[in-house]
């Protein structure tokens, strides 16, 4: 049996909206974590960070990431690992687990991609 599939994400966020509206279009399970209420932890993040590397998890058009300034173009994983523990609006939404791990950030490709990513 699978268990369910976890959307991070933010409630008011488009995306998030668009990627909530496919699941239930298609009456896929799914449990809705808002990142702002329940921040995903540093150990989580770690294990994301280890499957889909930094770079794709990095919310790069937020208030949160301009806020950063030029030093963050020289960070490794740990530094980005511990960036998103600290503020969870760093993470580029909307985030797919299962199991504890990552399959997809972001929410782009045609229906069969995200299907084949999403283990659907």
């Amino acid at each position: 049996m699978m268990t369910t599939l976890k959307l991070y994400g933010i409630p008011n966020c488009g995306t998030c909206k668009k990627a909530r509206q496919w699941l239930d279009d298609r009456a896929i399970t799914y449990e809705f974590i808002n990142t702002k209420e329940s921040p995903p932890t540093l150990e989580q993040i770690k294990t994301w960070v280890e499957t889909l590397g930094s770079k794709p998890m990095r919310n790069t058009s937020g208030q949160a990431y301009r806020a950063l300034g030029p030093e963050r173009s020289a960070w490794n994983d740990d530094d980005w690992i511990t960036a998103f523990s600290e503020n969870a609006m760093l993470l580029k939404r909307p985030l797919f687990v299962r199991d504890g791990q990552a399959l997809k950030v972001g929410f782009r490709g045609s229906d069969a991609e995200i299907q084949s990513q999403l283990g659907l």
